[in-house]
């Protein structure tokens, strides 16, 4: 009896990760754009990393599905690594979507356009290397799966992961970047929410570096059941990775703390933030109107209520105190903070109550600093005021 293709059983367990992979990397990319009320351009670059993303698990199965890729020699022959483009665009997607999310002033540049440079490359080699052969030539190299293991194909998909994991890198200096951009112009960064995303981050790293491996092992005399598991490994991560990135983009990505890239600054211009006058009277204006109590402080903030150009405070705490922003604010807080701790009219006030009334708004970010700038914790700061003789 003669079935049709649709008849057929073509999928395992394993091929079905893959298959519901790609399924819910296209519905939450549609679920992303049509709810995407504000055209953040982040939530459109997560949307296409998502569709790209989709491409790879079919691609797999099209070229190592058990049954699957015999039902696609037969009747899909011309599917064969045109979704293989999906491997060289994806990586750029992500690093695109994580700049425009945390830079504030992000928009496509002209060298933008030479992520797509391997992608052309890529479609280049598969046209000349597969697609200019005869269609029985083509299904000939499928067949005996000559092609995907030529050394010229090895080498272009191993250059393919390699490109991914860089990327991967990427993306992390860049979230680094942020980070350390953030502490310019944040006082408190517990609101950033910034943690989640360097693990995605690092757990996508991990997925592309054990698909490098993957490959590797095309070149090596590794036994059979390392490569199904290096490879099932990495279906049932990226299925999971997947779940995450969407449900947590969701939760986050409209209330992300976004900052400015960092504008140089003339030097002509950094002299006279030099002058001690200047850091004098910034200096005494925070301490007699308390500005860094408040918990949600920012440059901006702080620049308004002094009456400075936010780029201009910036600058004078980088060159003349030579501290980031978040560090400038809350040196004043923990200055506060010790004198209330050795106060005997906060004698009852818990250091709970204590560090929250001074700004800060994370217990371990309190107790880090105080260690650090008095060399005692909080409560070896109180001990040490109660054990005072009275005279």
């Amino acid at each position: 009896m003669n079935l049709s293709p649709w008849e057929l059983v073509v999928f395992n367990f394993h091929d079905v990760i893959l298959l519901m992979t790609a399924m819910q990397c296209l519905l939450f990319a549609l679920l992303l754009c049509f709810t995407n009320n504000n055209y953040a351009m982040s939530t459109f670059f997560l949307a296409g990393f998502l569709c790209a993303h989709a491409l790879i698990p079919l691609n797999e199965l099209i070229l190592w599905g058990a049954e699957f890729k015999v039902l696609a020699r037969a009747h899909w022959p011309n599917l064969y690594f045109t979704l293989g483009m999906a491997y060289y665009v994806d990586g750029p997607l992500l690093f695109l979507c994580i700049k425009s999310l945390v830079f504030r002033d992000f928009t496509i540049k002209r060298f933008e356009w030479l992520h797509l440079l391997p992608f052309l490359c890529y479609c280049g080699f598969i046209w000349i290397a597969f697609y200019s052969h005869p269609i029985a030539t083509r299904l000939d190299m499928l067949n005996s799966e000559i092609f995907v293991y030529s050394d010229h194909y090895v080498l272009v998909e191993l250059c393919s992961k390699v490109l991914r994991i860089g990327y991967a890198v990427a993306c992390f200096i860049l979230l680094s970047r942020y980070a350390h951009r953030l502490q310019d112009t944040h006082s408190n960064m517990e609101k950033a929410h910034i943690s989640w995303l360097r693990r995605l981050v690092i757990g996508i790293f991990v997925v592309m570096l054990s698909e490098a491996l993957l490959v590797v092992t095309k070149t090596v005399s590794f036994e059979h059941e390392i490569y199904s598991y290096i490879g099932l490994s990495g279906y049932y991560a990226s299925f999971v990775l997947v779940n995450l990135l969407v449900f947590t983009a969701v939760r986050y990505f409209g209330i992300f703390e976004q900052v400015i890239e960092e504008i140089p600054v003339k030097k002509s211009s950094t002299e006279k933030f030099l002058q001690p006058e200047m850091a004098t009277k910034v200096d005494s204006e925070i301490r007699a109107n308390k500005i860094f109590m408040d918990p949600d402080l920012t440059l901006d903030t702080l620049a308004d209520a002094l009456g400075i150009i936010p780029r201009d405070l910036s600058t004078l705490i980088n060159r003349h105190f030579g501290i980031n922003f978040y560090e400038f604010i809350n040196r004043y807080r923990i200055e506060e903070a010790k004198r209330m701790l050795l106060s005997a009219e906060y004698k009852t006030t818990t250091i709970t109550d204590i560090y929250l009334a001074v700004g800060f708004n994370s217990k371990s970010v309190f107790y880090t600093f105080f260690k650090k700038l008095e060399g005692v914790t909080p409560s070896q700061c109180r001990q040490t005021a109660e054990q005072k003789p009275i005279i």
